[in-house]
């Protein structure tokens, strides 16, 4: 069993304890519920001057050990847009990551207009109720731990909440079967789930087997700017990154010198 086999195995167990705790009725009395969605997809083939970095913020991988427990989700996140990044992608998963809601809520307070992406582990329609409650505009549906028939079922409920899904997947024989109406934009991990080597060359493999009604983003592994140039000859709109920021003493600061090195 893999790392991503774990962790799923534990959502579901997760999920269920907080079905009791905070039923979906209560979820959807969120003021959230009400707001208009900033649409990652839309962002993303708009950039207007900006370069499509969604820009992640967690606290802790399980193939990195804890980058820095402290810092501030508010301060970081608001940092990112400021240097330029298109979107957020903030960890809820806690028992991984270190993630929580608290840090999603708060980031959509401060940031109200920003498109900002739940990054977890979705294996029940509640956690897509959690996900608008909590003021996220956009989900995760990991095409390796979710069967097809579950995606599409999450992706159609997402979208009946007028959130965006994200499809992510590990290889291109992870696109059969999960591409429909529902999905929005399509993200080649170039993380190898059994050792974490990273290899860029997935999505440069990848591209040409995603239809071009999708809008296609690339994850993980990206650290130099001329990988993102790459990347966007091969027709990729978006590029989620997190660990090349996340990993410095200062991911503000990490994040301004490597856009300023796009430009």
């Amino acid at each position: 069993m893999n790392i991503l086999e774990k962790i799923t195995v534990g959502k579901y167990r997760e999920v269920e304890e907080r079905k009791n705790l905070h039923p979906a009725s209560l979820l959807e009395k969120s003021s959230y519920f009400e707001r208009k969605v900033n649409s990652l997809r839309t962002t993303l083939e708009n950039p207007q001057d900006r370069h499509g970095i969604i820009a992640e913020f967690k606290r802790r991988s399980p193939s990195k050990g804890i980058f820095n427990e402290s810092f501030d989700p508010v301060k970081i996140t608001k940092g990112y847009i400021g240097a330029g990044a298109s979107a957020l992608s903030i960890l809820t998963d806690g028992p991984s990551f270190g993630g929580s809601k608290e840090d999603l809520m708060a980031v959509r307070e401060s940031l109200p207009l920003v498109p900002i992406l739940r990054k977890d582990f979705m294996v029940d329609e509640y956690q897509i109720v959690e996900a608008k409650s909590w003021g996220a505009d956009a989900i995760l549906l990991i095409a390796a731990s979710t069967p097809p028939s579950l995606l599409n079922r999450l992706a159609k409920f997402a979208k009946s909440l007028g959130l965006d899904t994200l499809l992510e997947i590990h290889e291109i024989a992870e696109l059969e079967g999960n591409l429909s109406e529902y999905i929005d934009v399509v993200g080649v991990n170039n993380r190898n789930l059994k050792d974490f080597s990273v290899d860029i060359e997935r999505s440069i493999r990848a591209i040409e087997h995603i239809p071009s009604q999708f809008t296609r983003i690339s994850e993980s592994g990206i650290s130099k700017p001329e990988t993102i140039r790459l990347l966007q000859k091969n027709g990729y709109k978006g590029f989620l990154m997190g660990e090349a920021f996340m990993q410095t003493p200062d991911p503000i600061k990490a994040i301004k010198d490597f856009i300023k090195s796009i430009a």
